[in-house]
């Protein structure tokens, strides 16, 4: 697993609830990776946050993580 989805999983399951159920899948576009995150339907509030505020710090994190690689990622949620 390359470390910025170890990361990405790392971060969303030490907010969810349920952590059995976090799935993350890793689509290779021609610019960028998407990973999509999959969680249980009671855990999509808490990974959201208030006005959003977990995932897009969560987004942060995990482009940080990737610029070092000389990667672009964007991340979706799957509820």
């Amino acid at each position: 697993m390359p470390p910025v989805k170890e990361l990405l999983v790392y971060l969303v399951k030490a907010i969810v609830d349920v952590p059995e159920e976090v799935s993350v899948m890793e689509v290779e576009g021609e610019k960028a990776v998407v990973y999509e995150i999959k969680v249980n339907a009671s855990d999509v509030g808490k990974v959201i946050g208030k006005h959003g505020r977990i995932i897009n710090a969560i987004r942060t994190i995990v482009r940080a993580a990737a610029v070092k690689e000389g990667k672009k990622v964007s991340i979706e949620l799957i509820g």
